[in-house]
């Protein structure tokens, strides 16, 4: 059975940090990209950051670039995100994704609050 399950998430100051983590099992791991994405109320889905396998390549979103990272680790199948300076507009519901050719999976997401 596949599984995603994010954790780390809270109630954070303005230009506090956070960092999130991405579970995996029931899929081979390292055969698959995984990417972040975040939901705020009221608004789309959108992706914030991407790492390939192999973790030889990353690309981010331009509201987190050079505030967030994303890496991997392929032996504990699992996926991180940092998140520094964090701002109250990165309030949201933050989403582990797998991806390979036209297989998808999601997790159950994780809030993440900005606010003084």
């Amino acid at each position: 059975q596949v599984q995603l399950v994010e954790s780390g998430g809270g109630l954070v100051q303005p230009g506090g940090s956070l960092r999130l983590s991405c579970a995996a099992s029931g899929f081979i791991f390292r055969l698959y990209d995984m990417s972040w994405y975040r939901q705020a109320p009221g608004k789309e889905r959108e992706w914030v950051a991407r790492i390939v396998g192999t973790a030889s390549n990353t690309t981010y979103a331009d509201s987190g670039k050079g505030r967030f990272t994303i890496s991997r680790d392929n032996a504990k199948m699992t996926v991180y995100l940092q998140m520094n300076s964090l701002k109250p507009e990165d309030t949201a519901v933050y989403y582990c994704n797998a991806q390979r050719r036209f297989q998808y999976y999601w997790g159950q997401g994780t809030q993440v609050t900005v606010s003084s």
